[in-house]
């Protein structure tokens, strides 16, 4: 059949509140006009992000119930462990309560004062990490990734050639680690080609420097290879996420994202001197070595969840739905990234909103008018997110403007989508009445979460 449908049936429901516009007008400026300080109760329809909101399966909750609370080898971190290393092969295998505290761990051990980090784009608490321990973190995002109508597979891949300027330029020593993220969130959620992680790997290994996989989506990075990719076509989901894990030294996970979990992610490595690192300060901050911060049903969940996120008709359905939307908002002329990505739909800010400047927020201006209008909440991937401030306080926008649609696992159904593309349909007709913001307040790092903004004079 042509009709592609959700591969499960619904055997719960939550409510759903749609409060008013005034009350929307309201609670927006109650909130500093930041989506982030935002009730959840008075979004309607939540895409801020797809970490940790999604539903999880019967099998999983079933699972939960399993759960083996021990301190120390527990049931549930065998199950966990075996999930793990049979996706990944990696020898040692690290919980954390969430993808950030693996990065932060990866990057207390191993990066110092003065480092650079490449990647083809890193992610905004990669890059604070990064940054914390007071490297730099440096994009070499291939060239197409750049050009957001360009409807070409892969535009996630990391530019080899821009990665031999990088190391080139800085030298071997300065480089501890590489990291290659999959799929590229920060780039429109584009795929990563099996051909450019193994390109990436040869140019890494002929210097002797390690290739670390943030592997939040890894697979529907997979997906995306058996889709596009030649020579993948017969190929399991999982053979594939294998390949790909097979060229890394390490990773880190938030499995909050393809674990199909509300909670929980991973750190994994080959090298034990690495383990031990990574072992002791992992003790220090989230736990014994068995648990990591996590509860036993956590553990019970996600390694069900890793599984499932690589079942081919989920990942058929899951793509349809991003599909779904795109195409709906390409034939009433709407700018987005393009083609979709695996996650989310992400709105070309800078086009929808021309008459703001990168340094007015266009990106807010465009998520807090989806906010008034319908109740819809989104984020800004922009100049608030990504964008660089010097010592002397100037401030250089980031490469693109994005407003980030990011969809919950098996959430919404189509007329969530229909209502969605009402939404934007009238925000784009009233287009020219969004005006540009100013930020009022902002904390050091990781300023999206926590600034506040001030509107347009009315």
């Amino acid at each position: 059949m042509r009709t592609i449908i959700e591969p499960f049936r619904i055997k719960m429901t939550e409510p759903l509140k749609m409060i008013s516009r005034e009350e929307r007008c309201a609670a927006l400026a109650g909130a500093h006009h930041n989506v982030f300080l935002l009730d959840a109760e008075d979004c309607c329809i939540d895409l801020l992000t797809d970490s940790g909101t999604g539903a999880m399966s019967t099998r999983q909750w079933a699972a939960l119930m399993l759960g083996d609370e021990s301190y120390a080898g527990s049931r549930s971190w065998k199950k966990f462990e075996e999930a793990v290393r049979t996706i990944t092969g990696m020898r040692h295998i690290l919980p954390a309560h969430q993808g950030r505290a693996a990065e932060s761990i990866l990057a207390e051990c191993l990066v110092k004062p003065g480092d650079i980090i490449p990647s083809n784009s890193h992610f905004d608490t990669t890059r604070a990490n990064i940054e914390y321990a007071g490297g730099g973190a440096v994009d070499v995002l291939c060239a197409r990734g750049l050009d957001t109508a360009l409807d070409a597979p892969f535009k996630g891949d990391m530019d080899v050639e821009g990665l031999e300027r990088c190391i080139a330029t800085h030298g071997r020593d300065r480089i501890p680690f590489c990291m290659l993220t999959v799929t590229n969130n920060a780039g429109g959620g584009q795929p990563v080609s099996m051909r450019n992680v193994r390109e990436v790997k040869r140019v890494l290994a002929r210097h002797g420097i390690p290739l670390v996989i943030d592997a939040c989506r890894f697979a529907e990075n997979a997906f995306f290879i058996r889709e596009c990719e030649e020579g993948y076509k017969d190929r399991t989901l999982l053979s594939i996420a294998q390949e790909m894990f097979s060229h890394a030294d390490a990773a880190t996970m938030s499995c909050k994202k393809d674990g199909l979990a509300n909670i929980g992610g991973f750190l994994v490595c080959n090298d034990d001197a690495w383990a031990e690192q990574f072992r002791t300060l992992l003790i220090l901050r989230e736990g014994f070595p068995t648990y990591g911060g996590l509860a036993g049903r956590d553990l019970e969940v996600i390694a069900v969840g890793l599984f499932e996120a690589l079942d081919h008709d989920y990942q058929v359905y899951r793509h349809a739905t991003v599909e779904y939307l795109g195409s709906r908002l390409v034939a009433r002329g709407i700018p987005i990234v393009r083609p979709v990505g695996g996650h989310a739909v992400f709105l070309n800010a800078a086009q929808f909103l021309p008459h703001i400047p990168a340094l007015s927020y266009p990106g807010v201006g465009l998520v807090n008018a989806l906010y008034i209008e319908g109740g819809v909440r989104a984020v800004e991937l922009g100049s608030v997110m990504f964008g660089r401030i010097d010592a002397a306080g100037v401030e250089t926008p980031a490469p693109l403007e994005l407003v980030r649609l990011a969809f919950p696992r098996r959430v919404y159904t189509q007329s969530h989508f229909d209502y969605l593309i009402e939404v934007i349909e009238e925000v784009w007709r009233e287009r020219s009445a969004i005006g540009p913001y100013r930020i009022t307040y902002q904390p050091k790092l990781l300023r999206h979460f926590c600034c506040h903004f001030e509107p347009p004079a009315p």
